[in-house]
């Protein structure tokens, strides 16, 4: 069964399952949907759903891993029976439609790191768009998706220890270095101050009533941090009792949201200083691979030099999310049928790679996958968790709470947040998020 594999220690799994939290969404997500939301409103509405809504519901995903050592799929069985079949077949869809997407985007990214060390970056608007035209259509774009596939492949192959915490050891550090020194080079930028004040501190009131907004408040949280999709309740799994998961759970959502502010701070200096507010407001993809791309080679050697990074460090935080993803099936496969990690591995990679066929060719059908795959499953999935520890088996969620050694005052308070702030929240963004996309 998974569950025999063991992180070798409680900073493996801090580092991975943060690895499995900082993605794509992180780098230019953020960035896209703070520009759309007001800046400083969209930040305080992401901020107050991260922590009165995704710190307990994530602590409580991490509680029905370990508790159970099932993986997604059967760890909502173990705990509280066959009618709760359906939140783990939730798990399971959510994680695999939003990896036939994201390794689409993935192979997207590693194409620009490809195209920019061969023949540099574009030097005219009209080249960045024709690179795009055909990076986002056709046969490059399923060599770049099935590469991406088989990369995340080989490395959830090697197992929890040899491939995804090795992955993630050194891969996040390397992260944080390449995001720390582009965020130094932009504060350098000409228009450094201005993108700060026009994204990230501008305010708009009314934007904290804007459905779109809110909606992409939730999507960008639960997205972001990865509650509700099952791949922490799968990392989970292989976690021993001695690990205090409330810590533990707030390193990665301080990790995660670190990340996505120090990418606003690349990002917004950026945009300001080559004049692309206007791109960026309308489309992220346009930002990151067309315009983007296209200011950067205005600097000369020094551009090609940010672009290698930024593109770089984008293709690891990919990979660590998307080994996360593809974790989720592999660890169902092996807990209910008995089958080896590698037959696992690639009879998932192989079904994801042709339900992503459709995204790989068509933007229409990629963002449709991002919506509901990324936003509104994983919001439902966040409202079962809540419910099913909060209010089926609170007692469950306590006493592993207590075994760890967290302090009573602390599990009351998580308890409380679990019980009778995340469910109501949660569902209201569910309804929002719904109603949004629907009238939009």
């Amino acid at each position: 069964m998974a569950a025999k594999e063991q992180w070798r220690s409680g900073l493996g799994f801090v580092m991975a399952a943060a690895g499995s939290a900082v993605g794509l969404g992180n780098l230019w997500g953020f960035a896209y949907r703070a520009s759309q939301g007001g800046g400083g409103a969209f930040l305080i509405l992401y901020l107050l759903i991260v922590l009165v809504v995704c710190l307990p519901v994530l602590v409580a995903e991490m509680v029905l891993g370990r508790s159970t050592g099932q993986s997604p799929l059967m760890a909502p069985v173990k705990a509280a029976g066959p009618r709760w079949q359906p939140m783990g077949w939730l798990f399971v869809l959510a994680a695999c439609g939003i990896l036939a997407f994201y390794a689409v985007l993935m192979g997207w990214t590693g194409a620009t790191l490809v195209q920019t060390v061969s023949h540099g970056l574009p030097s005219t608007m009209a080249d960045a768009e024709t690179f795009f035209a055909g990076l986002s259509g056709g046969r490059s774009a399923l060599l770049g998706q099935l590469f991406s596939l088989v990369v995340t492949g080989i490395v959830v192959s090697a197992g929890v220890r040899g491939g995804i915490e090795r992955l993630s050891r050194w891969g996040l550090p390397l992260l944080f270095v390449l995001l720390i020194g582009l965020a130094l080079w932009a504060a350098g930028l000409d228009g450094a101050a201005e993108g700060y004040r026009t994204f990230l501190l501008r305010w708009d009131g009314a934007q904290l009533t804007n459905l779109t907004t809110v909606r992409n408040a939730f999507t960008q949280a639960f997205f972001s941090i990865g509650t509700g999709i099952g791949c922490i309740l799968a990392y989970s799994a292989y976690l021993d009792r001695r690990a205090h998961l409330p810590r533990e759970a707030v390193a990665i959502v301080g990790m995660d949201t670190a990340v996505g502010v120090l990418a606003g701070m690349v990002t917004f200096p950026i945009v300001m200083s080559f004049g692309l507010q206007d791109v960026i407001s309308s489309s992220t993809l346009g930002t990151i691979f067309i315009a983007l791309p296209t200011g950067l080679a205005s600097l000369g050697s020094v551009g090609v030099l940010v672009a290698l990074l930024f593109f770089g460090l984008a293709m690891i935080a990919a990979l660590t999310s998307a080994v996360s993803l593809l974790e989720v099936p592999v660890a169902c496969l092996m807990d209910c049928w008995g089958w080896s990690r590698a037959r696992a591995v690639w009879i998932s990679t192989g079904l994801i790679f042709i339900a992503g066929l459709p995204a790989a060719t068509s933007m229409d059908v990629l963002g449709w996958m991002d919506s509901v795959f990324g936003g509104l499953m994983l919001i439902l999935g966040g409202l079962l968790l809540a419910l099913l520890l909060g209010w089926v088996l609170p007692s469950r969620f306590e006493q592993d709470l207590s075994a760890s050694g967290t302090p009573s005052l602390l599990r009351r308070l998580l308890l409380v947040m679990l019980r009778w702030i995340a469910p109501p929240v949660v569902a209201v963004g569910l309804v929002i998020s719904v109603v949004d996309l629907a009238t939009g």
